[in-house]
């Protein structure tokens, strides 16, 4: 690849002005010669944009995240910006800019490059990004090492649709639907390890205190929309039923991220294949209802969804309660640490 005269370099406070500028004209709706190019995360267009989806306020930019910029020529042309998990030492590619006819792909593998290279040397051990598989995506994380290992769909659930009242408290109980609580954690990795391939699973290698970390900070599970739920107020329910030996089990999960900001609200299903969620997810909008009114938050961009490709019959579910599938994002990971051996339980031996 071509050397360039630009350089990789940290963001700083005078490159604002310039970089909200880059993310709006990267975040429109592209140009056909490839002179502008994205994650792409979810499609463009005037139901949801990523500009509006993962726009960053001082504020919210916390001292360990990063941003980095392409500058060639006193002028910026690129910018990277990564969300870090300070709990799992692990970096979620949130933004990926470039413009410039012709140099736009050389940008952004310069920028990538660079990322890799000094969250190495900060501890790193995973590296996270979704995007859509166009102009050059998927290629470009490939030939730096990340692994695709799944697919997601995106639903949105226009603000125009009405959401649902909230569900009585009397109902909610009889349907076993109640918060989690850190003792939860157990169950609630039996239950995403019985609705998840184990492929999947082992990459993402969500461990105990992962489930038990709960509240604003909860990130997992990870899904391609992860970063909004910083700007949102996050809660999580599960649904009970009963194992075949009669102890208490989860047969659903629900994550909950109501906006506060200028973005779409968050809702999250997992749950065992031969379960119907149809209560859960009208609980779940019934809620978003009830906190948005109480808290006065906004609702002008509607509900946001993922689904992984294998957690069928979720997406049935979702549209029948008004939700349209918006569009088809990868989800790629780069491990920076050998794995040597995976954890298990043995019997004991006298």
């Amino acid at each position: 690849m071509t050397a360039r005269p630009g350089k990789v370099r940290g963001a700083r406070l005078t490159d604002l002005a310039a970089l909200g500028e880059l993310s709006r004209l990267s975040q429109g709706d592209g140009s056909e010669d490839g002179s502008v190019r994205s994650l792409g995360l979810p499609v463009s267009g005037s139901q949801i944009g990523i500009f509006g989806l993962f726009r960053m306020p001082l504020g919210a930019f916390r001292p360990h995240d990063q941003l980095y910029v392409y500058e060639e020529e006193r002028r910026i042309a690129g910018l990277l910006r990564v969300e870090r998990d300070a709990h799992r030492d692990e970096w979620t590619i949130v933004e990926l800019d470039a413009i410039g006819a012709g140099e736009a792909g050389d940008i952004r593998y310069r920028l990538v490059q660079h990322l890799l290279r000094d969250g190495s040397r900060r501890g790193a051990t995973r590296f996270h990004v979704a995007c859509a598989d166009r102009d050059g995506n998927v290629e470009l994380f490939m030939q730096h090492g990340f692994a695709r290992y799944g697919e997601e769909w995106l639903y949105a659930r226009p603000s125009d649709s009405t959401l649902p009242a909230p569900m009585p408290a009397e109902e909610a109980a009889a349907l076993r639907i109640r918060p989690t609580v850190p003792l939860d954690a157990l169950r609630l990795g039996r239950l995403y390890a019985a609705s998840t391939p184990a492929p999947v699973a082992r990459l993402e290698a969500y461990r105990l205190p992962d489930w038990e970390r709960q509240g604003t900070q909860w990130r997992i599970p990870r899904s391609s929309l992860t970063p909004i739920l910083r700007f949102a107020d996050v809660s999580a329910f599960v649904q009970e039923t009963d194992e075949p030996a009669g102890y208490p089990a989860f047969a659903g999960f629900l994550q909950i991220g109501v906006a506060k900001e200028d973005h779409p609200h968050y809702l999250r299903v997992i749950a065992r294949p031969d379960h119907d969620i149809g209560n859960l997810i009208r609980f779940g909008l019934g809620h978003i209802a009830e906190q948005a009114t109480a808290h006065r938050h906004r609702h002008e961009h509607g509900v946001v969804s993922p689904v992984r490709t294998y957690e069928a019959p979720v997406d049935g579910r979702l549209e029948d309660a008004g939700f349209d599938r918006i569009a088809t994002v990868t989800l790629l990971m780069k491990e920076t640490l050998v794995r040597v051996a995976e954890p298990v339980l043995v019997p004991a031996v006298r």
